[in-house]
């Protein structure tokens, strides 16, 4: 076999890969998924579209099966909801962590913000929620989706921004990103506090996971840095969670939370090291010629301690979140947008302006929109923050309806709430695409305005 051509190919695989990160970026494969998702639910092939998320799945031996819960096996969507999806929770608690030791949530000054205008984007939402459940006389089932309009969708936002290329501060990119990455964790304690149902009988199971999370701190304190440790382990604990009732998504969070941030070996020592290994392989060279394919055992052990050492200078938690960025972003969540985002879209009983999918749109469109701006507005006003340079009142009304768009966590969190196949659960996810759609398309609009506005002032100063 000729390897230089095999490299060759690989070379051109990976040019095609890069090239098409660059041209889509996250939020619009999102996008994509979305709308191919609704036109095959609302056509021919909508069959055997539900029967694809039926099929039961097995993987163990004997009578033991890991994809299962209490005896019963996993279907497909279960498969992606609870199984999938629980590496997307694994990087936003990988995120988190990055965020809390080093990134925008380590300094409390530059977090207190962001945090702020969090909370004000869930308590909202949920109020909007209750009040028009209120009003249209919700029964007790249909008010348990009362959490779905509290989330912020990352890359739908954070791809929405983009689209705006260079006229976006930096500023507002940090702010919108700090929000989200606070939302994510407001969506996370709603699932482990409301959506979990952790009975007294679990108890074993419960203390089980909690031997193997002291092993995965332990492992943390001795700084062994061996992902599979991590993964093992964290395998048992989602295993555990699952079948002790608690959501399993969840043990992805916390098992994140245990990955080392501090790698093996510093860089300063690595690079001490590194200059004097190129050294001692330089002085090989002296008498080797061009055509010598051959390396001496010098070379080949030196060789081998400089890629031994390079594969311990990155931390595990900056080396996992890089190695799963494109997995999540390009191939689970587009997986769940088109396992989940399947909704029926009947016209002679429309839906969209009554019920659950009015009272999910008014949280997304309006709930998201209050409770980001004034928040942000009175943490400012009352001197509890600053208002970061590049921020104006336009342009953070343009991030407050980006806000809405609350596609991924949201849909999950319908899921979660109301019987799989049910009208109501048809009814929450036309609210949770509509509104996402229309608060992005409005986010992007008053930002492009905004901005184009402030560069046209700029330009009239100079």
């Amino acid at each position: 076999m000729d390897f230089s051509y095999r490299n060759k190919n690989f070379i051109k695989i990976y040019g095609y890969i890069d090239r098409f990160k660059a041209v889509i970026n996250p939020g619009m494969l999102l996008l994509f998924v979305a709308i191919l998702t609704l036109i095959v639910a609302n056509s021919s092939l909508n069959e055997w579209y539900q029967s694809l998320w039926t099929l039961d799945f097995f993987l163990g031996f004997g009578d033991f099966n890991l994809l299962s819960h209490h005896g019963e096996p996993f279907t497909s969507l279960q498969l992606i909801n609870d199984g999938i999806m629980t590496i997307f929770f694994f990087t936003v608690g990988l995120e988190i962590k990055r965020e809390v030791m080093v990134g925008e949530l380590s300094s409390f000054r530059q977090a207190i913000l962001p945090i702020i205008a969090a909370v004000g984007g869930m308590i909202m939402p949920i109020l909007l929620f209750m009040i028009t459940g209120k009003i249209q006389g919700f029964t007790p089932e249909e008010m348990k989706g009362v959490a779905i309009p509290m989330s912020t969708d990352i890359a739908f936002s954070i791809g929405v921004l983009s689209l705006l290329g260079k006229r976006v501060p930096v500023s507002l990119k940090i702010f919108l990103l700090t929000l989200a990455i606070a939302d994510d964790i407001g969506g996370i304690l709603v699932i482990a506090l409301f959506y979990s149902n952790f009975t007294a009988t679990a108890i074993l199971e419960l203390i089980l996971s909690l031997i193997f999370f002291g092993l995965l701190f332990l492992g943390n304190r001795l700084r062994i840095n061996n992902k599979l440790f991590y993964f093992l382990n964290g395998l048992i604990i989602w295993y555990l969670f699952l079948q002790a009732g608690i959501h399993p998504t969840i043990a992805g969070v916390l098992v994140a939370f245990t990955v080392p941030t501090r790698p093996y070996i510093n860089l300063k020592k690595f690079t001490e090291g590194m200059e004097h290994d190129l050294s001692v392989l330089r002085s090989t060279l002296q008498n080797t010629s061009d055509d010598n394919i051959i390396l001496s055992n010098t070379q080949v052990r030196y060789l081998t301690r400089i890629e031994a050492a390079s594969d311990h200078v990155i931390s595990p938690l900056q080396d996992l979140e890089d190695n799963l960025r494109d997995l999540v972003n390009y191939i689970i969540m587009p997986l769940f947008a088109f396992a989940n985002a399947g909704v029926i879209i009947d016209i002679s009983n429309f839906a969209l302006f009554s019920g659950i999918s009015l009272s999910i749109m008014i949280g997304l469109i309006v709930g998201k929109f209050i409770g980001i701006f004034s928040f942000t507005f009175l943490a400012i006003k009352l001197r509890i923050s600053r208002q970061p340079n590049g921020m104006t009142w336009s342009n953070l009304a343009g991030v407050s309806m980006l806000g809405g768009i609350g596609f991924t966590v949201a849909l999950f969190l319908a899921g979660l709430s109301y019987p799989l196949g049910s009208y109501v659960l048809n009814d929450a996810k036309l609210g949770i695409v509509f509104g996402s759609l229309i608060a992005g398309v409005a986010g992007y609009f008053t930002l492009k305005i905004t901005l184009r506005a402030k560069n046209g002032e700029r330009r009239a100063e100079s």
